[in-house]
């Protein structure tokens, strides 16, 4: 017998069923992650994201009792305290390190929830990543339950190739079909980290000139320059988590602290920002694999970029 599970919901509600989070669900064959029977837990998930893919994330392990918020737009409204019956998080990992945003905002949130539970998307290795935020998030009084990690898209320009990356069968919805049954059941949880991947992450730390306490922090004027095929479209002023770009009467300009997340080369339709030229730099020595090709996730519209990120 065929249960009414839409039986007074509301229209919000109704269309969220019918929109991308219960499509992606259905498409991957995916169990719902609540059932009609008994009152639904309120689930809010956060999430940051530059190309789609943690987005993308976010929206599959998402249900009609379920909010999702973009970490750049809640630092824009300085809102820090979040309860519910479980709050996830969702962001991509950065040489192992969650995104300097994402780490600022966890050292100031203030999460309640019976379950908390992180989802690091990763394109290559991820072998210290779950390790480094068990330790950021207890330090900030936010111990997460359950910390897993899913293999995507890498969309590191500078060593991948974004047209090779996606031909490769990075096995997707399986991973994402484990994770829906583990967060289900509340499992609890974290990946230990073991020594020697410790000592290789110090290494690539030192190698790099990088602070751990920060991750990836740079300076946007310092790495990416706009080239003449700027049309002056403005994608590069909303897609930025930073606000970083400006379209002025000279044209577009950048300027300001960067995640180095790539959401601004990445995204531009014309394929108008490039690397700066620095031979001397442990990132961009070798400039990019491929500077024509470009990435965004397939089920993640421009649209949704810039409504996660504009400032």
């Amino acid at each position: 017998m065929e249960k009414n599970c839409d039986k007074g919901i509301s229209r919000r509600s109704a269309l969220k069923r019918m929109g991308l989070l219960m499509a992606g669900a259905v498409a991957l064959g995916m169990p719902s992650l609540a059932s009609c029977s008994g009152e639904k837990k309120k689930r809010i998930i956060l999430y940051f994201t530059a190309t789609g893919n943690s987005l993308y994330v976010a929206r599959q392990l998402a249900d009609e009792a379920t909010e999702l918020l973009s970490i750049p737009q809640l630092v824009k409204q300085g809102r820090y305290e979040l309860e519910a019956d479980e709050i996830g998080i969702v962001y991509p990992i950065y040489g192992q390190m969650p995104p300097n945003m994402v780490r600022r905002f966890i050292q100031k949130a203030r999460l309640k929830a019976a379950y908390k539970f992180a989802v690091l998307t990763y394109g290559n290795m991820q072998f210290v990543a779950a390790g480094i935020w068990d330790e950021v998030s207890r330090k900030s009084g936010n111990a997460f339950d359950y910390i897993t990690s899913i293999l995507m898209v890498d969309n590191w320009l500078p060593n991948f190739d974004m047209n090779e990356q996606i031909k490769i069968d990075k096995h997707i919805p399986e991973s994402l079909e484990r994770i829906t049954a583990d967060i289900a059941a509340r499992k609890h949880e974290i990946p230990p980290t073991e020594e020697r991947a410790r000592q290789l992450f110090d290494r690539f730390i030192r190698d790099r000139g990088l602070d751990p306490e920060v991750g990836y922090l740079m300076h946007s004027e310092d790495y990416f320059v706009v080239t003449d095929a700027c049309i002056g479209c403005a994608v590069c002023t909303e897609v930025c988590p930073r606000g970083n770009y400006e379209l002025t009467s000279t044209g577009v300009k950048t300027k300001g602290d960067c995640d180095f997340c790539f959401a601004c080369i990445q995204n531009c339709p014309q394929k108008a920002i490039k690397f700066a030229e620095l031979p001397d730099s442990p990132f961009l020595a070798h400039g990019e694999k491929n500077p024509d090709a470009r990435f965004r996730n397939e089920h993640v519209s421009l649209w949704s970029i810039k409504e996660a990120n504009r400032q």
